[in-house]
């Protein structure tokens, strides 16, 4: 048979694609094991804010712990409107790091101590740096890496703060976490309420329901603003855009409820970014109204680099 030159270069050109193909195939068969990020850093004025990963782990089942109060048909509606599945959902556990440039403070500490140092060590910090170390509410999540597994002090350099009403309750509540994590380190500890100046730049907020006396912290270098909202929401869809959703973890739901709602108003309407110690990692994000009285998630991309 005879080929016509036209034939002959289409032919010859095929030949170095599909020589590289099955190389190609193969490199696309074998990707390498997936790993989250352990730290990202974000620019608020004249301060440097780090979010850490300490921890993050699948969960099952998730409306045992979210929707309690809605049917199974809405909260797969809502689900799948937000291409989110029904079940299972990853948890994120995010300390956050606030460097003014003169103290290091630390917002709460993860699940253990393994993990907050780990993420500390990728964002270029170490335990004996740290200044001091603020703490939302007193579930185990966020203060389990105060002491390691021999009980030994993780931030021996540092200064505790937390909110004079959760420590209260702690104390009195004989509760396990607080007295292996907590009551060691008690003559360490100052308390501040609602409005209070724990730094020069950070603000408490009384935003109770979750816990007793949990506690907000708001951030503010040269007229900027960031909210620590800690676990005010535990997820960005079924609490941030549902805040009447109830939450397995909320001690105090109807109080909790109304706390999400008035920072979701808050967060959207002065538009301030905020890290949600559960949002999916890095955390940061802003929070836009929709008309159906619902909220919307925006999470940061370039806004604060």
């Amino acid at each position: 048979m005879l080929i016509s030159r036209r034939q002959a270069l289409l032919s010859g050109a095929a030949l170095p694609l599909a020589a590289a193909a099955p190389s190609l195939v193969q490199a696309q068969a074998a990707p390498a094991a997936s790993t989250l990020p352990t730290h990202r850093h974000f620019t608020l004025g004249d301060f440097q804010v780090t979010t850490l990963l300490s921890g993050s782990r699948r969960v099952e089942n998730p409306q045992n712990i979210f929707g309690m109060n809605v049917d199974a048909d809405t909260f797969a509606e809502v689900s799948a409107q937000n291409f989110i599945p029904t079940d299972a959902a990853q948890f994120f556990f995010t300390p956050t790091v606030l460097n003014t440039g003169s103290e290091l403070i630390l917002f709460d500490t993860g699940n253990d101590a393994a993990g907050i140092t780990a993420a500390l060590a990728g964002a270029g910090y170490t335990p004996d740096q740290i200044t001091h170390v603020v703490i939302s509410h007193m579930h185990g999540d966020h203060i389990g890496g105060l002491t390691d597994e021999s009980g030994a002090e993780t931030f021996a350099n540092a200064a505790y703060v937390t909110g004079q009403v959760e420590f209260d309750h702690w104390a009195a509540a004989e509760n396990e976490g607080f007295e292996a994590k907590v009551r060691p380190l008690a003559e360490k500890f100052s308390f501040i309420g609602d409005g209070d100046d724990v730094r020069g730049g950070v603000t408490s907020m009384a935003t109770f329901g979750h816990t007793p006396g949990h506690m907000g912290y708001m951030l503010e270098s040269n007229g900027s603003q960031l909210l620590l909202m800690a676990d005010v929401a535990n997820h960005y869809v079924w609490s941030v855009a549902h805040p009447d959703w109830e939450v397995l973890f909320d001690m105090d739901k109807e109080a909790a409820a109304a706390t999400r709602r008035q920072v979701m108003n808050m967060a959207a309407a002065d538009r301030i970014p905020l890290i949600g110690y559960h949002m999916p990692f890095p955390g940061l994000g802003y929070i836009d109204t929709r008309a159906d009285d619902t909220f919307h998630f925006v999470p940061h991309s370039y806004q604060l680099i």
